[in-house]
């Protein structure tokens, strides 16, 4: 044996060896090593730590093989074994110096192993077990004296601190680990963006600390808080949302998993719910502000005993508590997003449909605000250089229309700004020719205004002048024509008489003069009677060009006279109802018109086609200096006339038989000509 100095020795050494962060097995093994070995010199010493079964399993020892059976494998079930039963007991050492006279050990390894003499010892401290550990000799007694079992029991105690210190170190770093996965769960929680993203962290962190794929959120609906849904199921979870029902049902033998979540959400505590098959659903309530929002269900269908630690289940009620206000914050931020878009989906619907009225406006539209800037324009508002109402939103109206600055539509703009009155004018564009009627109302502190194109209701009020001008003349024509013919017929009759007297000769030359100015004055009668008739003309089928081509000789000898030059170009074109001598009295009022107003060695143009399936034009184009806008107005006027000689019937009664054959006439003038276009309806042919 060894001396009590060399027992102290070896004690202080194991002390250190403890006190070290060596490994547990290690530490044990060194002190399996140092009683077999320096105080018992036994064959066989064990240590046996308890298992969750209530069993004790080999864990360190000399040998690790015995008779070809290892340490770990080897079990000590209490209720078989009446020695281990009764060290646990009452925590004492028990010493059986023979086996054969005391029943109390385990008989398979006593005859297993030959065992004549058992020392076992319980690894104590306080009231706390943390292990058994045996001794014994192979087929020989150890005859162990009290002095050493004490020196064995000191080191045994040894045992007890190692291990009391271990699980110390492991109940820490546990902690510590718990401590760092809250953190972690509540870092990831924080950068989540919706819903899902809180439930997948929630999910992930609950799968690492349970062992369970099977992870499903049931939330409550909002609007019925006793109605509860599946909400989501973890994205590695095998099952599918229609077979998750019929899982849990087989978890729950009584299939009343239901009366089990409502009890969660009434109580708002954790209930695990194990069966007899070792299947396990474990359910948490998710409750932020004492509110209960939801279940987080983890079902275990893996047949494995799966009890869950109570630290397992405080740790996984923690990561639910952790995502429960992040879940309700995002739930609360989802609810009002989804009002927001509800409601901003009403106002663009709203605004749609004032936008949609707006826009079937079929005249320009657009608003101002109080520094001139477009706020809006509608699609059919006229913008010069093509621009879109995208290019022009924001700017200033006088940059995009500059040469309005000074025209009335300036003036009253201003006014209607200035003022806060309502408008309404009529102008001439000078961007795109065209008459406008433009109504201007404030609002807020901006204008509204409406332009209304009305350049055909300039045409037919322009035409309708015209024609009541046609029917004034045609009424005087009437009234006065045979009046002032019949007189004059008597003058000129009696001025030839006076011309067959000899002694009157030298007043011959008077005679013809005066024949011939009243011979003008009926022929100025014929047109103004012409004009003036608006009768409808005794109209057959007839072909332009023909008569075109018949009166060509007569044009081309005009033309030659005055060293102009004439081309033709008539295409193919349908017969119209024409009333022949009309057509030729037109043509030969367009073409001198053209003629006069053209200078020596320049072209006349005289052309017929079809510009749709509906409509024969017959065109006719001079190289003059064109027709100012002022005249233009008042052309086919009554007496109005440009010419020093020219009586201003001429075009009236171009007018006054275009308008006889249904048929228009519109006029295109420049600096490089101008260009008079008849133009036939041939859908009433």
């Amino acid at each position: 044996m060894l001396s009590e100095q060399t027992r102290y020795s070896r004690l202080a050494n194991i002390t250190k060896i403890i006190n070290t962060k060596l490994e547990l097995r290690e530490v044990l093994q060194r002190v399996t090593q140092a009683i077999s070995e320096e105080i018992v010199q036994c064959d066989s010493v064990g240590i046996y730590l308890p298992q969750k079964d209530g069993t004790f399993r080999g864990f360190a020892g000399k040998p690790e093989i015995i008779n070809g059976i290892t340490l770990d494998t080897q079990v000590i079930d209490v209720e078989i074994d009446l020695l281990a039963k009764e060290v646990i007991e009452t925590l004492k050492t028990i010493y059986i110096p023979d086996t054969s006279k005391d029943n109390r050990a385990d008989p398979r390894p006593v005859e297993a192993f030959q065992i004549k003499s058992l020392l076992a010892l319980p690894i104590a401290f306080g009231q706390e077990l943390f292990g058994l550990v045996f001794l014994f000799d192979y087929g020989t007694p150890m005859d162990l004296t009290e002095q050493e079992i004490q020196s064995v029991e000191a080191y045994v105690n040894m045992a007890a601190v190692a291990i009391q210190n271990a699980n110390n170190l492991s109940q820490k770093e546990s902690l510590i680990a718990e401590k760092q996965l809250l953190l972690n769960v509540t870092r990831d929680l924080s950068m989540c963006s919706s819903i899902e993203q809180s439930l997948d962290k929630c999910f992930f962190y609950l799968e690492k600390v349970l062992d369970s794929k099977s992870i499903a959120a049931y939330v409550l609906d909002p609007l019925a808080e006793t109605a509860i849904r599946l909400k989501k199921l973890n994205k590695d979870c095998e099952w599918t949302q229609e077979n998750w029902i019929e899982n849990l049902k087989s978890i729950r033998m009584d299939k009343n998993y239901e009366a089990m979540m409502q009890k969660v959400i009434d109580t708002k505590s954790v209930i695990s719910s194990p069966n007899v098959e070792s299947n396990n659903l474990l359910m948490i309530p998710l409750v932020s502000m004492g509110d209960v929002l939801g279940v987080i269900a983890v079902a275990n269908l893996d047949g494995k005993a799966q009890n869950y630690a109570e630290s397992q289940i405080q740790l996984a009620k923690s990561i639910v508590d952790a995502t429960a206000p992040t879940f309700s914050n995002l739930l609360y931020m989802d609810r009002l997003e989804n009002m927001v878009e509800e409601r901003t989906s009403e106002l663009a619907a709203a605004n749609n449909k004032v936008t949609s009225v707006i826009e079937s406006i079929t005249d320009g539209f657009f608003a101002l605000n109080k520094d001139w800037e477009f706020i809006y324009l509608n699609k059919h508002q006229y913008l010069p250089q093509k621009k879109s109402a995208a290019d022009v939103s924001g700017k200033n109206i006088w940059e995009i229309f500059p040469n309005n600055v000074g025209t009335v539509m300036y003036k009253e703009f201003h006014r209607a700004m200035s003022e806060r009155v309502s408008v309404h004018f009529e102008y001439l564009s000078i961007y795109d020719d065209y008459w406008y009627e433009v109504v201007a109302y404030p609002y807020d502190e901006g204008i509204c205004c409406l332009l209304k194109n009305i350049t055909e209701k300039k045409k037919y009020q322009q035409e309708l002048k015209r024609l009541s001008n046609l029917d004034l003349i045609g009424q005087m024509a009437a009234g006065i024509s045979h009046e002032i013919r019949n007189p004059m017929t008597t003058v000129r009759g009696f001025l030839q008489l006076l011309k067959e007297e000899d002694e009157l000769d030298k007043h011959n030359g008077y005679f013809n003069l005066m024949i011939e100015e009243l011979d003008r004055a009926n022929s100025i009668i014929t047109e103004f009677l012409s004009m003036g008739n608006t009768r409808t003309s005794d109209l057959e089928m007839l072909d332009l060009n023909l008569i075109i081509h018949d009166i060509t000789p007569l044009i081309k000898i005009d033309t030659l006279n005055q060293n102009k030059f004439i081309q033709f170009d008539t295409k193919n074109i349908p017969k119209l109802l024409l009333n022949r001598n009309e057509i030729r009295q037109l043509l030969i009022n367009l073409y001198r018109n053209g003629i006069e107003a053209m200078s020596t060695g320049k072209v006349l143009s005289i052309s017929t086609y079809m510009e749709n399936e509906n409509c024969v034009v017959l065109a006719v184009r001079d190289q003059g200096e064109g027709i100012r806008p002022e005249i233009v107005e008042k052309l086919g006027t009554p007496f109005y006339t440009t010419k020093d000689n020219g009586t201003g019937l001429g075009l009236g009664v171009c007018y006054a038989i275009v308008a006889r054959h249904n048929a228009r006439i519109e006029i295109q003038t420049g600096p490089e000509g101008t260009t008079f276009f008849v133009k036939f309806d041939t859908s009433i042919c």
